[in-house]
């Protein structure tokens, strides 16, 4: 939002430069975020809070340097000459709830032309294209004072009434952009007697527009509900300076002095007579409750000693009235302006007091505290992980929690947390699985020509329980393009299942555990036959593999994606594995090669048991070496071959011994269905 420091001296008579204007108000929490141009053409760039509609205005910048130079601002007083007849006009309110005060002037007799080189110099610093003198005046007030006023032909106003009303089914309004708009009986309208002529709060209509063959005017201000114009702007995909500014609420009491502003500047560059005096109709007041403030509170709070005459000094400047109060339990009673839609609490007040003290006269102070930091359960256990995550590689990441239901149902079985308010259909619930987000970081680093990515989060997916929701903690891991970087003595190779699943075989190597293994009973969305759960101790604490082709295609991924997904709730009942020095062995060991046939239906995991239930102690490892399927094994088959280390601590292995436990896996493997090869 773009401002004129030299606007801004109009109602305040400052003695110190733009710059240090610039850096007072930005301490006070107006801020100005950057300084263009010299002289009279220096401009503003201003960052203004949603909540301060009041100020996003130079008569309302002007009040809070008048309170922070403690000068006095000049009023708003519009000069008009004395009304040629009444007015003869009638505004009916049909939703008082929704729009509580209309009010309007009916100007006589003007000429539309080019601004005074005063508001159009002034409208042009601010980006604000000049169109004629009727339009500017309202642009110039909306800058000037905030209020947002609207120019009707009175002439084309049918009917010589007006009317604030919801729209009716069907109807259609051609807004100032010259889009046919559909109406809906949301929609809050300002209609004649046959049809509407305005988007209340939004935008005017087309068809009583200011024109050069206008001659009467009518002007009109009025306070409509905050809520009612946001979601008329969001309906329509209309977002305008004055619906800015009554989304967030406008000043209740200004609507006969913005009028009378408009009518002034109309009249002094078109000529014309004012007829009648301001028509005014208040269906119901808008009146803000008084706030009671206690000085020791204001001392609790600041941690300072702040004099009651500053106290109501500043609250004062700012415009609140500020009642010193005798024998009851507040020091003062503070009534709010109209302004001021935000103060609603002390809390507000001493915020106020604060910042126009100035946040930097507050001595720097920690707060009391009695204990000890105390560590979080599982503290340990995340800094465990995120360390050998980020040695793997992986870049830890953050997405949103909320996915849509179409997600929801791709992704997960758990019954889901609906929002209330969702800011968007693809945002409508808590998040059941990592799954989505992952997949959408990785998209987004693709689609911008980065092909190597492994990336990590840790988080909490939701799930409905009774009548509230569980919190699950979880780590999704993500990880595409190459395992091994091209250089001038290796080729690249991309990443495959088996990098990923060393991956979590090393992740989860920090826990205890009796059992590990692993199955092929994961969800949907993995590919069939490039994922696999990993179970621990009988519960199954993660899965991973490639996402399934289908998804991948859906979701526009050009390159093969992993996913891991570990269960933190069920892998953290397992205590961290603790590292024990042991010695390396004196005695050498010894190896065996048994080379078998098994049916397909026989998984490594079966005979890995089989083995295992041997119970042979000086067994150290028994892994697979080779895999072998087609050629002269029958189809239905595969070849394996399988390795067996023997060693002792204690002596050297006698040949009988190994023997005897070679045979045992023999027959321990035969058992299975293998066949031993020749």
């Amino acid at each position: 939002m773009k401002l004129s420091p030299q606007w801004i001296r109009d109602f305040v008579e400052l003695r110190v430069d733009d710059r240090r204007l610039a850096e007072d108000l930005t301490a006070a929490g107006i801020a100005v975020e950057a300084i263009n141009g010299s002289g009279e053409d220096t401009v503003f760039e201003m960052e203004i809070g949603t909540n301060r509609p009041d100020a996003m205005n130079h008569y309302g910048v002007a009040r809070e340097a008048s309170a922070i130079y403690d000068l006095p601002l000049k009023p708003v007083q519009p000069k008009l000459p004395a009304a040629s007849s009444k007015a003869e006009f009638a505004i009916e309110v049909a939703e008082p709830d929704l729009c509580p005060r209309f009010t309007a002037r009916v100007l006589h007799g003007i000429r539309i032309k080019p601004s005074l080189e005063k508001v159009a110099r002034r409208l042009s610093l601010l980006d604000q294209r000049p169109i004629n003198n009727a339009v500017d005046a309202t642009n110039y007030t909306l800058w000037e004072m905030g209020k947002p006023t609207h120019a009707f032909d009175l002439d084309l106003l049918e009917g010589g009434k007006i009317m604030v009303r919801r729209a009716q089914e069907g109807e259609t309004l051609k807004t100032l952009d010259g889009v046919e708009r559909k109406l809906t009986p949301e929609d809050l309208v300002v209609a004649d007697a046959r049809k509407p002529v305005a988007l209340a709060g939004v935008m005017g209509g087309f068809d009583t527009m200011i024109t050069q063959k206008t001659r009467n005017v009518l002007i009109e201000s009025a306070w409509w509900d905050p809520v009612t114009i946001r979601k008329s702007s969001r309906r329509h995909g209309l977002h305008t300076d004055a619906s800015h500014r009554f989304e967030r609420g406008a000043d209740f009491e200004s609507t006969a002095l913005s009028c009378d502003r408009v009518a002034e500047l109309i009249l002094e560059s078109g000529g014309g007579e004012l007829q009648g005096g301001v028509i005014d109709v208040v269906a119901k007041r808008v009146d803000l409750a008084p706030v009671a403030l206690h000085i020791s509170e204001v001392h609790r709070i600041l941690g300072a000693s702040l004099e009651a005459r500053e106290i109501y000094r500043i609250l004062s400047k700012l415009g609140f009235d500020v009642m010193p109060e005798r024998g009851g339990d507040a020091d003062f009673t503070v009534r709010i302006p109209s302004w001021r839609l935000d103060v609603e609490r002390e809390i507000d007040l001493i915020e106020e007091i604060a910042r126009l003290y100035g946040y930097d006269k507050f001595a720097n102070t920690l707060p009391a505290f009695a204990g000890a930091v105390i560590e979080r359960p599982d503290a340990e256990k995340d800094a465990k992980l995120r360390s050998f995550l980020l040695g793997l590689g992986y870049n830890e990441a953050v997405s949103l929690t909320f996915i849509s239901h179409e997600d929801a149902e791709a992704f997960s079985d758990s019954p889901v947390v609906e929002l209330a308010n969702p800011i968007s259909e693809e945002a409508s619930i808590m998040r059941t699985s990592m799954v989505p987000g992952m997949l959408n970081m990785l998209a987004y680093n693709l689609n911008r020509g980065v092909d190597n990515v492994r990336l990590f989060e840790v988080g909490h997916v939701f799930q409905a329980v009774d009548r509230g929701a569980a919190e699950l903690k979880s780590i999704s891991l993500g990880a595409t393009g190459s395992a091994i970087p091209p250089s001038w003595n290796q080729a690249s190779r991309p990443i495959s299942f088996f990098d990923l699943k060393g991956d979590i075989e090393t992740l989860l190597r920090a826990f205890q555990y009796d059992a590990l293994c692993y199955d092929s009973q994961t969800p949907e969305y993995y590919h069939p036959g490039r994922s696999s759960r990993a179970v621990m101790d009988g519960v199954c604490v993660a899965q991973f593999g490639q996402i399934h082709p289908e998804i991948a295609a859906k979701r526009k991924l050009r390159q093969d994606i992993y996913l891991g997904e570990i269960y933190l709730d069920r892998l953290y009942k397992h205590p961290l594995r603790t590292a024990r020095y042991e010695a390396l062995p004196r005695y050498p060991a010894v190896e065996r090669d048994f080379s078998f046939l098994f049916p397909d239906s026989v998984a490594f995991e079966k005979i890995q048991q089989a083995v295992g239930a041997l119970g042979l102690r000086e067994l150290r490892s028994f892994v697979p070496v080779e895999i072998f399927r087609g050629g002269k094994v029958p189809v239905g088959k595969y070849s394996i071959l399988l390795r067996a280390t023997f060693q002792s601590g204690e002596r050297t292995l006698r040949e009988d011994e190994v023997a005897d436990w070679s045979a045992q896996i023999v027959k321990a493997l035969e058992s299975l269905g293998g066949g031993q090869r020749t």
